[in-house]
C-alpha cells in the first residue's frame, strides 16, 4: 500500500502548515473548516448522512472546546495522515458541473 505521507520539501511544508493551523488540536479535519461557498454547500448536501453526522459532531465538539479554552488530549488530535479530505470528490464534481453549465450558457 502506498504511503500518503507528503514527500520532499513541498510535502514537509504542507505538513507543517497543516499542523501549524491548529484546527487538528480540536479534532477537526481540513474540510470541516472550509468557508461555505455555494459549491461547498452543494457538496455537503451530497455527502452520505453518516459522514455529515460525523462532521457535525466534530464541529460541535470543537466549538465546545473553544468556548472552554481547552484542546483535546494530544492522543485525540487529528493527524495529517488521518485527514481523508472527505469532501474532495463531491466538491470536484460540483465544480465540474458548474463549469459545464457555464460552458452550455455560452452556446
Amino acid at each position: 500500500m502506498a504511503s500518503t505521507a507528503p514527500k520532499g520539501f513541498i510535502g514537509q511544508l504542507r505538513r507543517w502548515a497543516w499542523n501549524y493551523s491548529g484546527f487538528n488540536r480540536y479534532g477537526l479535519k481540513y474540510h470541516d473548516i472550509l468557508h461555505e461557498t455555494p459549491e461547498v454547500v452543494e457538496a455537503l448536501r451530497r455527502l452520505p448522512e453518516n459522514v455529515v453526522d460525523e462532521r457535525n459532531f466534530r464541529i460541535v465538539r470543537a466549538l465546545q472546546l473553544s468556548m472552554q479554552k481547552v484542546y483535546l488530549p494530544k492522543e485525540e488530535w487529528m493527524t495529517y495522515e488521518q485527514d481523508d479530505y472527505y469532501l474532495k470528490q463531491y466538491l470536484e464534481e460540483v465544480e465540474r458541473e458548474a463549469a459545464e453549465r457555464k460552458e452550455w450558457a455560452k452556446k
